[in-house]
């Protein structure tokens, strides 16, 4: 066994991330990963074969820059992330539970605005019938 692979048995996943995302092949591919893509699902958007796509996940090959282009737009990062690694990386799909936890906050905070304006209505009434009646 190589020394290299002895090493990334002993890795972490953030470690993996780091030394994936120093090349490419390792944005595409968490890019790729984080919208929930297969590469044949991946290769078949950008109209490429599948085997074209494997050799730039594997850094074998570079997208030129029209597919680099595509590739960005697809996965919803820019050109300048993929090409250096410069930038904001793509986020994780949100889990089911971080989802029922957004719709929750956004209906509690509605239902804060609805009654807010209700407050804030009844308030101006007030103000007017006091100001009508110190005329």
């Amino acid at each position: 066994m190589q020394l290299r692979n002895s090493k990334q048995l002993f890795l972490n996943k953030e470690d993996t991330f780091k030394d994936a995302a120093e090349t490419i092949g390792g944005r595409i591919i968490h890019a790729r990963e984080a919208q929930d893509l297969s590469t044949a699902q991946l290769a078949r958007r950008l109209g490429v074969k599948s085997s074209t796509l494997h050799a730039w996940e594997t850094d074998q090959r570079t997208p030129r820059s029209n597919r680099l282009i595509m590739l960005a737009g697809v996965l919803n990062v820019s050109p300048t992330w993929l090409l250096m690694g410069y930038g904001e990386r793509p986020t994780d799909a949100l889990t089911e539970t971080e989802m029922e936890q957004m719709r929750s906050v956004a209906e509690r905070l509605r239902q804060q605005a609805l009654t807010l304006a209700d407050d804030l209505g009844q308030l101006e009434a007030r103000l007017e019938a006091y100001e009508s009646y110190q005329k």
